[in-house]
């Protein structure tokens, strides 16, 4: 039973399953691969020392553009793009336990909260490893020298680098001679108290700003417009309250260190308050495409993902 609300939740009940997971992958893939360069720009931004490298998003972006080539804005992709695993695993375990608790509560926000922060504790559980060995990637070319570990690279005719066939695999084997199986998931805490508290906080937000766009626009308006409208707004929310964990996880992840709590002081001491706020920006960039595919994108999945006897019974 849902509660009174004027743009209607399709629960996971609703959904045709074949459809629903066919079509997300897809979905899925899409969205790493628009936003990935802004990832890169950020996880940059966060572990360089002040601005010794780069002055902010845009300068890093031209940076290098200019010194790797478009290239360079995709180092790291290939092994990123496991992280679909965690992109279906994240949207099964939030429907799933968003109809668990629907049992004991019927608040929107009690259930959006509690299945938006468990899907981020499953998902992030596969991707951590994921993230450390695409990040050690990313940060090779004009990054290296602020990460533990390198791969060789290839210059080409024009002068800008690119890596050779095979770095992946080596850097793997790098990470596992000096940390052992455990730096697969070094900064794993700092991850769940960074991507947890962003989910339980982006989908109560979500369906917030959502509902109460639906009051102040006309009735004829497509409530697919509201929601595309309602996810850039949700996200700017969540990515402002947590980047100060963001910033302490990718430093963790990148420099090899070992406590979420010595790390977290050393940046403040080194770099005062504004240091909490390093790749703000750029996260806030990425997410507002990131939000508007993805609400887009999910929305339209679970749309065409209806069981056929419910279609008419929806208004969009």
């Amino acid at each position: 039973m849902q509660q009174n609300r004027n743009i209607q939740i399709i629960e996971w009940e609703d959904l045709d399953k074949r459809k629903f997971y066919s079509f997300g992958v897809f979905m899925t893939m899409t969205i790493r691969a628009t936003v990935y360069p802004a990832t890169l720009i950020r996880t940059r931004l966060q572990v360089q020392k002040g601005k010794s490298l780069y002055n902010g998003t845009f300068d890093a972006f031209f940076k290098i553009l200019r010194a790797e080539g478009m290239r360079g804005l995709y180092r790291g992709f290939m092994v990123n793009t496991f992280t679909l695993i965690s992109g279906q695993a994240y949207i099964t375990t939030y429907e799933l336990v968003r109809k668990y608790v629907s049992n004991y509560s019927n608040d929107n926000t009690v259930k959006s909260l509690v299945a938006g922060g468990a899907a981020s504790l499953v998902a992030q559980t596969i991707t951590v490893p994921i993230d450390v060995i695409s990040q050690q990637l990313m940060m090779q070319g004009q990054g290296k020298h602020l990460t533990r570990f390198r791969v060789k690279l290839k210059t080409e005719s024009d002068g800008k680098t690119k890596m050779a066939f095979g770095q992946t695999r080596n850097m793997i084997a790098q990470i596992f001679a000096a940390d052992g199986f455990r730096g697969f998931y070094r900064g794993y805490v700092a991850s769940l108290l960074t991507y947890i508290p962003n989910s339980a906080v982006w989908w109560p937000f979500y369906h917030f700003y959502a509902e109460q766009l639906s009051k102040m626009a006309p009735s004829d308006c497509p409530h697919l417009l509201l929601q595309a409208m309602a996810g850039p707004l949700a996200a700017a929310t969540a990515s402002t309250v947590t980047n100060p964990m963001d910033v302490v996880r990718a430093r963790v992840q990148v420099e090899g260190r070992t406590s979420v709590i010595e790390t977290f002081r050393h940046l403040l001491a080194e770099e005062g308050f504004w240091g909490m706020t390093k790749g703000l920006s750029a996260r806030i960039i990425s997410s507002i495409p990131t939000a508007i595919v993805m609400v887009v994108g999910y929305e339209t999945l679970k749309r065409v993902s209806l069981r056929p006897e419910l279609v008419d019974s929806r208004h969009w």
